[in-house]
């Protein structure tokens, strides 16, 4: 097993503080007009707020690498049922997000894998909005439902 290395604060140019030393990296699963958010545990960084699974990525790990295994470790995703889409990425120069778009098959579920989770729900497009949604999520999700249009529709 490779060494983790991703896990550290970064403060950003952007003036504000994020997590993985590499970047971070999390899977947007879409399926049947409505995406699959993940409800964060209180204790967490920008804790109970509703966004994707992802985390910190490993230096050795491309961004779905490493999407993949936040999700597995988050959310129990099985890789087999996600076809990937494409990658929306949150550049700031010194820090990134990348968020994959995948679609998922029916077969998927998801639950929670870990404390980090306080549930896992599918949300219609329309009605994402409606959560206290990750300040970051928050920022990114017009561009993401933009790209979703334009994939799904």
């Amino acid at each position: 097993m490779t060494a983790r290395d991703g896990d550290g604060w970064v403060d950003c140019q952007c003036g504000n503080r994020h997590w993985g030393l590499h970047g971070s990296a999390g899977m947007l699963l879409v399926r049947n007009g409505s995406v699959l958010l993940q409800h964060r545990a209180p204790w967490v960084h920008n804790g109970d707020t509703w966004g994707i699974p992802g985390g910190a990525r490993d230096s050795h790990e491309t961004v779905l690498e490493a999407a993949l295994r936040e999700g597995a470790e988050e959310i129990g995703l099985n890789a087999d049922f996600v076809t990937p889409l494409q990658v929306h990425d949150d550049d700031h120069g010194d820090w990134r997000y990348d968020t994959v778009i995948a679609k998922a098959d029916d077969r998927l579920i998801a639950h929670e894998m870990n404390e980090e989770s306080l549930q896992v729900e599918w949300v219609k497009y329309d009605d994402v909005t409606s959560k206290n949604l990750h300040p970051s999520f928050a920022h990114a999700w017009p561009k993401l439902k933009v790209l979703l249009a334009e994939l799904f529709m």
